[in-house]
């Protein structure tokens, strides 16, 4: 193999029915969860959400066939690294983001996701992105300043501070797909996954139960907190695990092109959010420009690795 094949993480897999299906079922699931952090932390403490989602999320994955897989003892630093960087850090950055940004918003923003994974990806792999890449990465870029911009003058729709915890949650997402494809190649998907939310959920834990106590109790954010884990941290992170195996971290984000679709659609229909038209056009910008990010660059590996023990 190539030094250049050997630096990629593009398949050349084209998406079929598992696919599409799979990035359609990630849409709706983590499109929804931006509404459903909204109602969590209209009672709850946003410290508790992080502890909550994971805890439910991993209730969710104890029963499902294949998590009873074995971890290796030499994978177990990374996996308290992804328990960090890919849910802890990022299920608590969301909560405290959306008390200052509205649901639309976040979930807009949440559709540079492609782009961000894209530039993380390139340095991680210290690969020069093709000029297709680059082009894709300068129009994403161009969706998010319309995308903040307009909102952070409104001051009804976001704030700076929020926007910057958006981002860095968006950076830390990005970071923990790149180091967690070893693994994913490694290890059945729910296998890997509930691991991970143990270790999110004991990490959340010292501030979620602190948190408690300044809450008050409400079946509505009971239901959306439990929903978010269960359905969105649970199931859909084992079966974004699958499709990233498949795909590459960088195609693996298409579902994440339409989640700021649904989850602005939520938005103004359940929250009666006002939508600023030039966010609108951003988040089409940032559409095209994770569209762009999604074709594979010359030079991805043509061979799908699929559970093979030596694969890193």
């Amino acid at each position: 193999m190539s030094s250049r094949e050997s630096k990629s993480v593009d398949t050349h897999l084209h998406f079929g029915l598992l696919e599409w299906s799979l990035s359609i079922g990630l849409a709706l699931a983590w499109g929804s969860s931006f509404l459903l952090i909204n109602l969590s932390i209209r009672h709850f403490d946003s410290t508790v959400v992080p502890f909550a989602r994971t805890a439910f999320g991993a209730l969710a994955l104890v029963f499902l066939p294949g998590a009873r897989q074995k971890i290796a003892r030499r994978d177990w630093p990374l996996v308290w690294f992804l328990g960090l960087v890919w849910m802890a850090a990022p299920f608590l950055l969301y909560p405290i983001a959306e008390q200052t940004v509205s649901t639309s918003i976040t979930g807009m923003m949440n559709g540079s996701l492609p782009v961000v994974v894209a530039v993380v990806t390139a340095i991680w792999s210290r690969s020069l992105p093709s000029k297709q890449r680059m082009i894709a990465v300068v129009v994403g870029c161009v969706g998010i300043l319309l995308i903040a911009l307009p909102s952070i003058a409104d001051e009804s729709s976001a704030d700076i501070r929020g926007i910057l915890f958006l981002v860095l949650a968006l950076l830390c997402y990005a970071v923990a797909v790149n180091a967690s494809r070893p693994l994913n190649v490694r290890y059945n998907p729910v296998a890997l996954m509930l691991r991970v939310e143990l270790v999110a959920c004991v990490i959340s834990a010292p501030l979620g139960i602190h948190g408690i106590t300044k809450s008050e109790f409400s079946w509505v954010s009971l239901a959306a907190v439990a929903a978010l884990g269960a359905i969105g941290t649970g199931i859909a992170f084992a079966l974004f695990g699958t499709l990233a195996v498949r795909t590459g971290p960088v195609r693996a984000m298409i579902p994440t092109y339409f989640t700021p679709i649904v989850g602005t659609f939520l938005g103004v229909v359940v929250n009666d959010e006002t939508l600023i038209g030039l966010s609108l056009l951003g988040m089409v910008v940032v559409i095209i420009g994770a569209g762009l990010t999604s074709r594979p660059e010359k030079g991805a590996s043509s061979k799908l690795i699929l559970n093979t023990p030596t694969a890193t």
